[in-house]
């Protein structure tokens, strides 16, 4: 269950862990002054230098985050135990489709055959429709390619590889739909430091067929810049999508300043893993924490959406 140690057992600085990771520089820090983990060395410079073992908890500690729990309650324990924990919260099965893709798909990882991906990409796409192969596969996909690389079954330019011929797949069955031009207009984003851009592109596969009029500003949009891109397009629709992993006063923060920013009449959707541990109302914020309810949402809005003269 453990994962490999990096090559020669070499330590790595922390713009290294957060692109190993998922996890960002300072959430990195903040775990370091609240919980006491991870506790890195210092070089001659006094730059933070993380070992291959801080690394695979990390790791394992992303992919709990992932599925709900919160980093507090998992620092404490080993790798091992972390591992175990992981195994009893994976998700069951509900056909025997997904396992045997999911299979195929990690072996097409290990045996770097890329066009072969992209080919069951392709297939699974064109044979389910977009949005139920966001649903249906994209989503447990995602799951099983990240359980195997926190148990070190992949490297980290396999699971990149996955993310990209994904992207590829997804990028190009949108842009098959026509340019929607009507309402409402959904503005894409993620706060800085959240890297992670294919929840975004996963949301909008799910849009678009809806006749959305999708604008991506891709991820790690500073605050002042999402407001200015918001009243620009004059959006119905701020989207944002924040990992598991992503400082919950951070975001609180950030979405309460968004709200007293822009117009009443824009929306704010928040989704992604962290909203499940939001644990107040946030006035004038809808919180999506599942993709499933993505389409619900968009039909809520259109249920009570009024025309405004402004142009929104």
């Amino acid at each position: 269950m453990n994962l490999p140690a990096e090559p020669n057992g070499l330590v790595l600085n922390i713009s290294a862990v957060e692109r190993e990771t998922g996890l960002s520089k300072d959430v990195l820090r903040m775990w370091e002054r609240r919980y006491g983990f991870p506790r890195p060395g210092r070089d001659d410079n006094g730059e933070r230098q993380y070992t291959p073992a801080d690394i695979a908890k990390l790791r394992a500690i992303k992919r709990l985050m992932d599925v709900g729990l919160r980093p507090g309650k998992l620092v404490e324990h080993s790798l091992d135990e972390l591992n175990a924990l992981a195994d009893v919260r994976s998700a069951p099965r509900k056909d025997q489709l997904a396992p045997a893709l999911e299979r195929d798909v990690l072996a097409l990882l290990q045996a770097h055959d890329a066009p072969g991906l992209q080919h069951t990409l392709a297939n699974m796409l064109m044979k389910q429709g977009l949005q139920r192969f966001v649903l249906d596969t994209v989503t447990p996909l995602n799951r099983a390619v990240g359980e195997a690389w926190m148990r070190g079954d992949l490297q980290v330019f396999e699971e990149h590889l996955y993310t990209e011929q994904l992207q590829v797949a997804l990028r190009t069955a949108v842009n098959a739909f026509p340019r929607q031009s009507g309402v409402p207009r959904v503005l894409l984003t993620t706060f800085p430091h959240e890297q992670h851009g294919l929840g975004l592109l996963m949301v909008e596969a799910l849009l678009v067929p809806e006749g959305v009029q999708c604008i991506s500003l891709g991820p790690q949009t500073p605050l002042e810049d999402i407001r200015r891109a918001a009243v620009a397009h004059k959006v119905h629709i701020l989207a944002l999508s924040f990992s598991g992993a992503f400082p919950l006063r951070q975001a609180t923060d950030g979405l309460a300043s968004l709200r007293r920013q822009l117009p009443p009449q824009v929306t704010i959707w928040a989704g992604g893993e962290m909203t499940r541990r939001v644990r107040k109302t946030m006035p004038g914020i809808v919180l999506i924490p599942d993709l499933a309810s993505t389409v619900n949402a968009l039909r809520s809005w259109r249920a009570h959406w009024v025309p405004q003269a402004s142009g929104y």
